[in-house]
């Protein structure tokens, strides 16, 4: 049968099957080949909360969709196109992602009885007529990944979990996508070590591209066209990956040694894993036995002259709140990585949530100010990162750093910058001891003096307690605490000082600002980009640094009539904008454990602009 090739901007693919299908290793590689052909691309890797369901529940259920094109790509997709599933749960807990008249390629010999009735249907969903809005493919891929390895002698175990190379292999063929990077990857993974796991692989994922090519079930083949991004050198980056460059960077353009001490807690671990591979970079990286010996170690560190950083998630921060407190009392220059995801207590582990913002600005006793910034895209967590060692070193203070789930382990082309690019962060340590008072201030940051212990002339009271100012000397002088208070206050607030003017994106003034923050930008900035499309004027704002606020926010807000606030959270940022600003702000918050989907946010500002627009 003749099949025909046709042309697409951009395309969104969902695989799922059973936590052990290797769904991630399969999206991955996807990700991974797209990224090389110069697609722009958006993932969001969904894992399980449990290390390993029963298989064939849904509970166990992974999947991977990516979102690629020859177009500006914002989000990963609030659907997909084509849904891979490998099994029935895979089936029934992801058909809701999947767009009317999309694509189903399903794995039938997964759909026995036992797997169907443990996945919740009541009838074989192939065979009942409840897909008949979507195109369904059925192909037998445990039969047909047996059958390519049918010679080489290994247990089915081994035969079942290469799967997932057929299915891979049939989507590269039916986007037109070559072998090469995913063989690459099996050569180097399995060639050396167990050149029989190679082998398998290679004939499973050869044998999926040749089954798209010489089935009659696939009449059409699709091309996505490289997408035009600006010049340079890119790379696919996540954003723990990106957070650790950022931290190593800024610690090298700083002259310093970087230090992390961290407690191994989903989903910031992968920034303790990135970061022990630095070694050569003069990176220190602690596994400590629990999240307060993690902050305390990295204080330390900072005491001694180093940058100290701990990572974790929202749970973490809640124990490290002490030390915390200690740091700010202390002014000294830490950095505190808090990778968000569902809560409270426990809640969902694995799943995205914008819910810490309110704790890391005021989740601490007593008056205790930090410096808050949130990453909004995987690649802009590199920058982020750099800039909060920035501002802890030159305003000797802590830094606490947002992102969350769906940044941590989703990814995009990032354009790796020139590191002679990347702003100065200006180190000077105390030296001299006839000038040397441990809480005297510069009069620009406010910052107290960082004398590294063992300096001759230097020695100084540390501790919790409550300092003097000037000479660092332990005080319960009432009028000494209100001014102290005071002061840590303002350090903080001068940050504002040092960092851009907040810009729109959009019309300067007008009827409606959507204001965001962290991980939402790619949402919020498709959902305005559709309604401008339509020539409605609608703008957006989005905010890095939080704590403080750009000194130009209140200006830009008091030239809007509507302010709408979207988050992952029950309205957090909406909170502060209020009080500090008394706007009146409208929040849009969806809380599933997922980004927002900008097509949601399109509708509820179309509901705020009224009329015919609506």
């Amino acid at each position: 049968m003749a099949k025909t090739t046709k042309t697409l901007d951009d395309v969104t693919i969902r695989f799922a099957g059973d936590s052990g299908d290797g769904m991630q290793l399969t999206g991955t590689q996807f990700t991974n080949t797209a990224a090389v052909l110069g697609n722009d691309l958006s993932t969001l890797p969904d894992f399980p909360a449990e290390i390993r369901a029963p298989a064939g529940t849904t509970y166990g259920v992974s999947g991977f969709q990516i979102h690629f094109g020859s177009t500006d790509i914002l989000t990963p997709g609030d659907t997909c196109d084509v849904l891979v599933a490998m099994n029935p749960a895979a089936l029934i807990t992801n058909i809701k992602m999947l767009r009317d008249g999309g694509t189903i390629i399903v794995n039938t010999d997964a759909f026995t009885d036992k797997n169907i009735k443990m996945a919740g249907y009541q009838a074989n969903p192939l065979d009942d007529g409840s897909l008949s809005r979507y195109q369904v493919h059925q192909v037998q891929i445990s039969k047909l990944t047996g059958n390519a390895l049918a010679d080489m002698n290994l247990s089915t175990k081994f035969i079942d979990k290469t799967k997932n190379f057929f299915a891979l292999g049939m989507m590269y063929w039916m986007y037109n996508r070559p072998l090469d990077q995913s063989i690459k990857f099996i050569e180097q993974k399995f060639g050396a070590k167990d050149p029989q796991v190679a082998e398998a692989n290679l004939r499973v994922l050869k044998a999926g591209f040749n089954y798209g090519d010489t089935t009659e079930i696939f009449t059409t083949r699709y091309e996505v066209r490289p997408a035009k991004l600006p010049p340079g050198r890119y790379r696919n980056i996540m954003g723990n990956t990106a957070t650790a460059i950022g931290l190593a960077a800024a610690a090298q353009k700083a002259g310093l040694r970087l230090f992390l001490g961290s407690y191994p807690i989903t989903p910031a671990s992968d920034i303790l894993h990135e970061l022990s591979q630095l070694k050569h970079y003069g990176v220190k990286t602690f596994q400590a036995e629990d999240e307060i010996a993690a902050i305390c170690a990295a204080i330390g560190a900072s005491y001694a002259g180093s940058i100290g950083v701990t990572s974790t998630s929202g749970p973490g921060l809640a124990l490290k709140s002490e030390a915390l407190n200690l740091a700010v009392m202390l002014e000294l220059p830490i950095v505190v990585i808090d990778v968000q995801r569902g809560g409270p207590s426990t809640g969902l582990p694995t799943k995205t949530e914008q819910a810490d913002l309110l704790q890391a600005m005021y989740g601490r006793n007593s008056e205790s100010p930090v410096c808050v910034l949130a990453a909004s895209t995987p690649g802009d967590c590199f920058a982020t990162a750099y800039e909060a060692i920035r501002v802890a070193i030159k305003y000797m203070t802590p830094v606490v750093v947002l992102t969350d789930g769906y940044l941590a382990n989703g990814a995009e082309p990032w354009m790796i910058p020139d590191v002679s690019d990347l702003p100065s962060i200006p180190v000077e340590f105390a030296r001299d001891p006839a000038t040397f008072k441990p809480y005297a201030r510069n009069e620009e940051t406010l910052a107290r003096p960082w004398a590294i212990p063992g300096t001759p002339g230097l020695e100084h009271r540390i501790g919790g307690l409550e300092k003097e100012h000037i000479t660092g000397n332990i005080s319960y002088d009432p009028d000494n605490h209100d001014f102290m208070v005071k002061m840590r206050a303002a350090k903080v607030e001068r940050i504002a000082n040092d960092i851009p003017l907040q810009t729109v994106e959009g019309d300067p003034e007008g009827d409606l600002l959507v204001v965001g923050w962290g991980s939402t930008y790619g949402s919020i900035k498709s959902a305005v980009n559709a309604v401008r499309a339509r020539g409605t004027s609608v703008s957006q704002l989005h905010l890095r640094h939080i704590n403080p606020f750009p000194r130009n926010l209140g200006e830009i807000l008091y030239k809007f009539k509507n302010i709408l606030v979207p988050e992952i959270n029950n309205g957090q940022l909406i909170k502060v904008l209020r009080s500090k600003y008394l706007v009146p702000a409208v929040g849009f918050n969806v809380i599933k454990g997922l980004p927002l989907q900008s097509d949601e946010i399109e509708e509820k500002i179309l509901s705020m602009i009224g009329g015919d627009h609506a």
